[in-house]
């Protein structure tokens, strides 16, 4: 069985996404472990200069480098990384799961990744070049594996 971990910035807060989570996570037993680690989202002063915001992220990365280790495949999910179809996604978590490294998504919080973590990364994957509140993209993030799952056993799923 494939094991995962999600490492998200940020906490989800609304119960709407919380139901989300807990029917994704719910659905996915049969198919993987999965691990769901919350690092904190530090708070950004109003109208920030970029290098305030990237003494923001830079914070941040240290929390998720303490946490990242040496044995696993780092996927970072950045806006500015490769577009994969979900046909692609797909046979990308079969090869990983032969390999049988464990494989480890990062989400950002609000103002993105740290340069280092970004660097750091096997794969840079961006679901399109549109922004997301990072609460949604926990949900989808959770929705393409749960997809991808379904995909690798020949099983039906919606298009």
């Amino acid at each position: 069985m494939a094991r995962i971990r999600i490492i998200a910035v940020g906490k989800l807060k609304e119960n709407y996404w919380l139901q989300a989570q807990a029917e994704y996570l719910k659905r996915l037993k049969p198919y993987i472990h999965l691990e769901l680690v919350e690092v904190s989202d530090l708070p950004s002063p109003d109208r920030a200069s970029s290098a305030e915001e990237q003494q923001v992220r830079e914070r941040e990365g240290v929390m998720i480098q303490n946490l990242l280790h040496s044995k696993e495949y780092l996927v970072t999910l950045d806006r500015q990384g490769k577009e994969l179809s979900s046909l692609e996604f797909a046979a990308f978590l079969n090869e990983r799961a032969l390999d049988g490294d464990p494989l480890t998504f990062v989400i950002g919080g609000s103002l993105g990744l740290a340069e280092g973590i970004l660097k750091s990364a096997q794969l840079n994957w961006s679901f399109s070049k549109l922004t997301f509140p990072h609460q949604l993209f926990r949900v989808m993030l959770l929705e393409q594996i749960y997809r991808a799952c379904k995909i690798n056993r020949g099983e039906r799923y919606h298009k």
